[in-house]
């Protein structure tokens, strides 16, 4: 017990000291989740120094709960799925939760039928993904811990500037709900700020797109002007085409007026985390808020965030899985 929660407490301090240095981490959430699991095991071991019999249901509910979560999960995914079909154009980022879903099932069934066969190849083939689903699995355990605290977390520093990031149009020239989502709350932050003294500037940020009559970061200007913004507080950021490029060129334009600039980046909640992963890689001093999201639309996005940080660190996740793999093939010989 006394290990478990030492350990536990070793993980909380390496997760206080990381995130004192840097909120924008994804370390952060792995050390937030270490800390989590020691700290359960030694509250077991607690519970068993009162009670074995306390303890051994504990444990048991614990048992139980994996499998039926993961029953849930898929079911759930795979009617999250078929909703982002019957409301979203049918693309490959949209499909995700429903693949997701139907993966988990396809899992459990293989699972089963290799135990009936009982031939060997395919135990070590169940092995080896068993193993790289539980590696994956843990690491998207830590990006949602991680991503919830982060979002609860808000920045009371001074800022100078607002970052509004783009999301694409509609039509070629109005603002979709989702953008919409992320306009509307840089204004309450951008209004907030006025009523603590404060002048910041509004940065839209996104270019335009093949489809699009005009730059995203106008129809954003034109959005919050006709809501009340004055249109001399807002600074159109018109040339980027992905997340990485409307923070490093926004970031120039914020240099340009105030080099010692501080800033807040305004995305919508299920891409805050990995809005703000990027911006600690293009270094800009700010942190990141996030806005609403449809319900049925945040299990497919979540998923496509997190996919997106894995391939973003392709060569460290694609050894370790490597490296499963072989272990894996090693413990049949």
């Amino acid at each position: 017990m006394v290990i478990s929660f030492a350990i536990a407490a070793f993980w909380f301090l390496v997760f206080g000291v990381s995130f004192l240095r840097d909120r924008r981490l994804f370390k952060n959430g792995i050390f937030l989740v270490l800390t989590l699991m020691f700290a359960g095991i030694g509250v077991i071991f607690a519970v068993d120094a009162v009670s074995r019999t306390a303890a051994r249901l504990l444990v048991l509910a614990v048992v139980v709960a994996i499998p039926v979560t993961i029953a849930v999960l898929a079911v759930f995914l795979v009617v999250n799925g078929v909703t982002m079909l019957r409301r979203e154009r049918r693309r490959l980022p949209n499909l995700l939760s429903l693949l997701a879903g139907l993966g988990i099932i396809g899992f459990v069934v293989f699972s089963v039928l290799v135990e009936k066969i009982g031939w060997e190849p395919l135990a070590v083939v169940r092995s080896m993904l068993l193993g790289i689903l539980t590696y994956i699995s843990f690491l998207f355990l830590c990006f949602l811990v991680y991503a919830f605290v982060y979002s609860r977390i808000r920045s009371s520093r001074k800022v100078d500037f607002v970052v509004v990031l783009g999301s694409g149009l509609v039509g070629g020239s109005r603002v979709p709900p989702l953008l919409a989502s992320r306009l509307d709350r840089a204004q309450q932050v951008y209004e907030r700020a006025l009523r603590r003294g404060r002048t910041p500037l509004l940065v839209t940020s996104g270019g335009q797109g093949p489809n699009e009559d005009v730059p995203e970061s106008h129809a954003m200007a034109a959005y919050l002007v006709e809501r009340g913004v004055p249109e001399e507080r807002i600074i159109r950021e018109d040339k980027s085409r992905t997340t990485w490029e409307n923070l490093t060129f926004s970031r120039n334009l914020m240099v340009e007026r105030r080099p010692g600039y501080r800033c807040l980046i305004v995305t919508n909640n299920f891409h805050a985390f990995r809005a703000a992963l990027t911006a600690r890689k293009a270094r800009v001093n700010g942190q990141v808020v996030g806005s609403p999201t449809a319900a049925y639309y945040w299990p497919t996005a979540t998923i496509r965030e997190f996919v997106a940080i894995l391939v973003s660190h392709k060569y460290l996740n694609g050894g370790i899985c490597l490296l499963i793999a072989a272990a894996s093939v090693f413990s049949h010989l």
